[in-house]
């Protein structure tokens, strides 16, 4: 059955013509740069190196989930350098404490006092590597910084420079001495995306690039910008306009899953709000100021499917999270205008 989406008649605007402002043009050019400059060291992969820079400016943190020997790490690394911040890796084994994230306070003798030493979560970007190697109670430790960008350790409230990303990776097919994420820590995730495997010729100019030759490593890559620049573009990014019909489309989408009977698991209104502000950051990326249903629509999957989990019989129908998302996108109305 058909979900009806009826967006009050006052709320979106008429389509009308606009020109981005000088801070919209500002943003699109240092993302080029950006794109440009991880592609140096990510072969064919353009769509995902956009996800993961939507993420960054839409203040979200990024699951890139995937087999071995995909450029998983190397994404989350050539963006990193890409920009001259902060950024700490941190390879998640079994014996990874959570103070050694988040840190610890150290007696020093001669203040006769505690003195904190700072984990590896204080950095504008944080690598998390193999982040399902560790333990449930080491994962765990990531959860305040994420949500509400701060660490509390011994009672004392430290606060995370702006901007602040988590990206991690794990890989979903090697399960042994793994620790799968818990729903509460995969909600935290803006998006979840998959590298896959290059086409041939990808394959072959990596061969080119990577085979011994200096140019196209990591260690070429230079920063393009900054993250004072950053959090400048990120501000851009919160004034993107959003309609009251998209919001509403937006909101009817993730009901929808809540009431689909092949999801047990539905969307939570987090991953309402983190749909949206992918939204505003997508919008801006493609040079305009408001967002469209269709922002919406192309976010859906990576924003929502790892949120999501099926029924028994929808696994055994082998009907998968992105068809039935896709299924529910179809089904649902979408607002009669050009801009929102």
């Amino acid at each position: 059955m058909a979900t009806s989406l009826t967006p009050p008649s006052d709320a979106y605007p008429a389509a009308v013509s606009a020109s981005p402002a000088v801070g919209l043009t500002e943003l699109t050019e240092t993302a080029h740069r950006i794109q440009a400059a991880v592609a140096t060291v990510i072969e064919g992969k353009p769509a995902a190196i956009k996800l993961a820079l939507t993420v960054l400016l839409a203040e979200g943190h990024l699951l890139i989930e995937d087999v071995p020997g995909v450029g998983k790490t190397m994404l989350a690394k050539s963006l990193a350098k890409s920009i001259d911040c902060s950024v700490q890796r941190i390879q998640f084994t079994p014996d990874l404490m959570p103070s050694d994230i988040t840190g610890v306070s150290v007696f020093n003798q001669q203040k006769r006092d505690f003195d904190f030493k700072p984990g590896g979560i204080f950095a504008n970007i944080v690598v998390g590597d193999e982040i399902n190697r560790a333990s449930p109670k080491t994962q765990s430790a990531l959860l305040e910084a994420m949500e509400e960008h701060q660490v509390t350790v011994d009672r004392t409230t430290y606060q995370l420079d702006p901007p602040f990303m988590v990206v991690a990776t794990q890989n979903p097919i090697e399960m042994e001495g793994t620790y799968p994420l818990p729903e509460a820590q995969r909600d935290r995730f803006m998006i979840r995306l998959s590298m896959g495997y290059p086409d041939t010729a990808s394959e072959i100019d990596m061969l080119a690039t990577h085979s011994g030759a200096e140019q196209g490593s990591l260690d070429a890559l230079d920063p393009v910008t900054d993250g004072t620049h950053i959090a400048k573009l990120i501000e851009i990014v919160r004034a993107i306009h959003v309609s009251a019909a998209v919001k509403h489309y937006a909101v009817t989408l993730t009901d929808a899953t809540r009431r689909s009977p092949d999801l047990r698991l539905g969307a939570s209104p987090r991953a309402t709000l983190h749909l949206v502000k992918a939204a505003k950051a997508w919008a801006a990326l493609n040079n305009r100021e408001y967002v469209l249903p269709d922002d919406i629509q192309q976010l859906a999957v990576p924003v929502l499917s790892h949120r999501l989990l099926p029924t028994a019989d929808a696994q055994i129908g082998q009907r998968n999270v992105e068809g039935i998302i896709g299924n529910l996108i179809n089904k649902i109305a979408i607002p009669d205008a050009t801009r929102a």
